[in-house]
């Protein structure tokens, strides 16, 4: 423990003295964890970390650009110009942060090791460039942090997030004579004034500020200056706020007492909080970018902070997929934004209730959820049915309406249960739960159910999707062989992955026919396209080939015949395909080609190459069209390669290139075929991100 609280200090003290330095407002750490795939803020100075608590913790997996994951993913120095260019890089994060700053993000790393990232931001007016001795600086610190965490990670102290708040503090206190000099200034100026700290809490006042808002000093002191009154209850006011901090730019804005009367706030900010000059709207005029008079109160109290919540929210759900990324989305937001303990989605499946995903609820109640018919009298099963909101404050006003139900979770004191309507029909129902007593506002109400609504779309849009996919994978799988069938003398590896685009189904095929003894037959092909016409085309080209394979014909007539078919069938896809007769007994094969790629060839000698197979024409397009046969010998150990495109043609490299990469890896001794099967795979989509199909099929020639 004493270890870290000294680690910390080291932190603390080297960002903030970057930031002096460097003249930076708002300073943070960010800290990655063990396995790398989640950044979270350890510490942030300037700016209360709760004013971007959206951001505190990073999935850096994730497909929405941010400044942060940059940064850490790729190794190098992210430099935002200013609020403009923030907006069109990243612009999700953005929704969050909708403030003019300049900013850069350096990741701290050492070795191999990246131990997450230092941000540091500016006022607007800055450079838009950073000077060279600025981007050394900023290199040396992020530098400097990551040899102290790796030292501390070292000796077993590796740390985990706090999200602490520092102030930035740059001046050394006054003495009693100089407080006495600024109170007499003080109150010579007209009108009020007051100071802000970071968040907004009032941390001085005079006596003139505290009648303005209607108020005594030692009620008003500690609190938010947009809680001091119900008429300055407004986002707007804590938009200012946050705008000032960020921008450390002057602002001002104008607020209608109950009176009729309007003030006028000036706001003139600098990293240790804002100074506000409160006077009536007609004894001056602001200096910095007015904002229009307000003509009506506000209806009620919608936190700022909660909005860039949802709005977040919403920018997400937009780009999620899966069931799966809709429950982790919601859970994560909703939680924070409205501040609930717990979170629950249930969906009605066969005449019961489902839980399909939940945070923090005891597992005990949900299994009695779990499964319960639609008939029983619950606010859940009233979402699910008729699609009727419930709001509970208390557990007082839960027992009343439902007294049979009183003990069902002892450790929640308030209740919202939120339902899903999507195309005028309930699609699930959304559980909100808080430990002590919450009273629902009319308009967190209305928030809520709105809100909720987005959540259905998107909800109904993933259970589509998954069903799509189950649907596509179920196809694909009934077109391809259930099993590789064994066969004396060869040894057999198959693969085939989907694209990461459209319905994950395709064209591209394989086969391995057993044809007698000593007798078998090797086929990969691919059929353009992502979508069930293509994976039904190419079910009906690899039943063609296995049909005229088991009739006797030599590979030539195989093709030529399957051509033919397919030009009867006056299809406008492209085929191409590949088949190849191996006689073991003879330590032989004969191959023929439709515009496929050629098959690597592992020699014995662990020599690698591609055969030179004479090709013809794609199927389906010349019914006339030829297809020549190549004899090849296999000596025993040799390895035949086949493969599609998709395992060749890599987002980002020239076509034929990536053909030199694949041989590397079959000239290793001792390896399985699959595990040479897993490391072409590997070597040619290393992230993954596989844009086309890929089939692959793998056979030595076995001695005996």
């Amino acid at each position: 423990m004493r270890q870290s609280v000294a680690v910390r200090r080291q932190l603390d003290r080297t960002l903030t003295q970057a930031m002096v330095e460097l003249g930076a407002h708002v300073g943070a750490i960010y800290l990655t964890d063990p396995n790398g795939e989640v950044a979270a803020a350890e510490v942030g100075v300037g700016v209360p970390l709760d004013y971007a608590r959206p951001l505190l913790r990073l999935k850096l997996t994730s497909v929405t650009a941010d400044p942060v994951v940059e940064a850490i993913r790729e190794r190098h120095l992210v430099w935002i110009s200013s609020g403009e260019d923030y907006t069109r890089r990243y612009p999700h994060p953005a929704r969050v942060f909708p403030y003019p700053f300049t900013m850069a993000v350096a990741p701290m790393v050492t070795g191999c090791t990246v131990w997450g990232a230092v941000v540091l931001v500016w006022p607007p007016d800055r450079a838009s460039e950073l000077s060279d001795y600025e981007r050394h600086t900023i290199d040396t610190v992020g530098d400097r942090l990551g040899c102290l965490l790796r030292d501390a990670a070292q000796t077993g102290h590796r740390l985990l997030p706090e999200a602490r708040s520092l102030p930035l503090d740059r001046h050394a206190p006054a003495g009693s004579s100089e407080h006495r000099g600024a109170t007499d200034f003080i109150t010579r100026l007209p009108g009020g004034c007051c100071s802000l700290g970071p968040d907004g809490t009032i941390t001085f006042l005079d006596a003139t500020a505290a009648e303005l808002l209607g108020g005594g000093i030692q009620d008003l002191f500690g609190a938010k200056l947009w809680e001091t009154a119900p008429w300055m209850d407004d986002p707007l006011y804590e938009h200012r706020h946050r705008d000032a901090m960020y921008s450390q730019q002057p602002t001002c804005f104008t607020a209608r007492r109950p009176c009729g009367d309007c003030l006028l706030f000036q706001l003139y900010p600098d990293p240790t909080g804002v100074s506000v000059l409160i006077t009536p709207a007609a004894h001056g005029h602001p200096r910095h970018d007015p904002v229009p008079v307000l003509t009506e109160l506000p209806s009620g109290p919608i936190r700022l902070g909660a909005i860039h919540h949802l709005m977040h929210l919403a920018g997400a759900l937009a780009e999620a997929v899966t069931v799966r990324d809709v429950v982790e989305l919601v859970a994560d937001r909703f939680l924070v934004a409205f501040q609930a303990q717990a979170f629950a989605l249930l969906v009605a499946e066969d005449g019961r209730v489902r839980v399909l995903g939940h945070r923090r609820f005891d597992t005990a109640l949900l299994s009695r959820v779990d499964r319960m018919p639609l008939t029983e009298d619950t606010p859940s099963v009233l979402g699910l049915t008729i699609g009727v909101p419930s709001f509970f404050a208390s557990r007082q006003e839960f027992t009343r309406a439902y007294p049979d139900r009183a003990g069902l979770d002892e450790d929640m004191a308030a209740w919202a249960f939120l339902p899903l309507i999507a195309s005028g029909q309930p699609v699930g129902v959304c559980v909100l739960a808080y430990d002590r007593p919450h009273p629902f506002s009319a308009e967190e109400r209305i928030t809520l159910t709105s809100f909720s609504a987005l959540i259905a779309q998107a909800l109904d849009r993933a259970r589509l999707y998954d069903a799509e996919h189950r649907l596509a994978r179920g196809l694909q799988a009934s077109l391809l062989p259930r099993n590789v069938p064994k066969i004396p003398g060869l040894e057999v590896a198959a693969r085939y992955l989907p694209a990461h685009q459209g319905m994950d189904i395709g064209g591209d095929f394989y086969d391995l026919i057993r044809l007698g003894a000593g007798q078998a037959a090797a086929v990969i092909g691919d059929v353009q396209g992502h979508n069930v016409h293509a994976a039904g085309l190419m079910g009906q080209v690899r039943t063609a080939v296995h049909a005229y394979a088991v009739a006797g014909a030599t590979p030539g007539e195989i093709l030529a015949r399957t051509n033919r078919l397919l030009t009867h069938l006056d299809s406008d896809l492209l085929t191409s395909c590949l088949y190849a007769h191996l006689d073991l007994a003879h330590r032989s094969a004969h191959l023929a080609t439709a515009g496929h790629c050629p098959p690597l060839l592992r020699r014995p000698d662990l020599s690698t190459g591609f055969l030179p197979i004479r090709p013809g024409p794609l199927l389906g397009v010349d019914p006339s069209a030829a297809y020549p046969t190549t004899e090849v010998a296999l000596p025993p150990d040799t390895i035949l390669v086949f493969y599609t495109d998709g395992l060749t043609e890599a987002p980002g490299i020239r076509h034929g290139c990536e053909l030199t990469h694949l041989a590397p890896a079959l000239s290793q001794t001792g390896r399985s075929l699959d595990d040479i099967a897993d490391s072409l795979l590997l070597r040619a989509q290393p992230n993954g991100g596989l844009t086309d199909d890929t089939a692959l099929l793998l056979l030595r020639i076995l001695p005996g």
